[in-house]
């Protein structure tokens, strides 16, 4: 069953708490959607969040049009289901390496010295955080 509001669940927050990918594309104007896979994290307040650094063409794009949305769908393994959020974007400067972190550790195991040795590396980058302030959800479940 397919349904749309303009803001998340809980069930939706609990799905997307899962280590899944989601799948971020931004406005490009004449360009086509170019969707890229980012790790992310839907907040309490039922925002979506991801990092990236300063220069990317991610925030390029957002610069000059602040539209985004966000696919997430099961792994095949399960029974078909995904979210979509769409709406306007925000770029903070804060709170981007808490984020990763967080992710980090979300998505790998970081008793694992190479993972561990990845996010440290990460950590010394620069990143800003990338805010999508839901809109339109659109949702498919069972």
């Amino acid at each position: 069953m397919s349904t749309a509001t303009d803001r998340l669940s809980a069930d939706d927050l609990a799905f997307l708490a899962r280590p899944l990918h989601g799948f971020l594309t931004t406005a490009a104007g004449p360009q086509p959607p170019q969707p890229r896979p980012v790790w992310f994290e839907a907040t309490a307040d039922g925002e979506i969040q991801i990092f990236t650094g300063p220069d990317t063409v991610k925030i390029r794009r957002l610069r000059r049009d602040a539209r985004a949305s966000i696919v997430v769908a099961t792994p095949a393994s399960e029974r078909e289901g995904w979210i979509s959020v769409a709406g306007r974007t925000t770029v903070e400067t804060d709170g981007a390496h808490d984020l990763a972190a967080r992710l980090a550790a979300r998505y790998w195991d970081l008793d694992d010295p190479t993972r561990a040795a990845e996010l440290a590396a990460i950590l010394e980058d620069d990143w800003v955080r990338i805010v999508l302030h839901p809109e339109t959800v659109r949702r498919f479940t069972f």
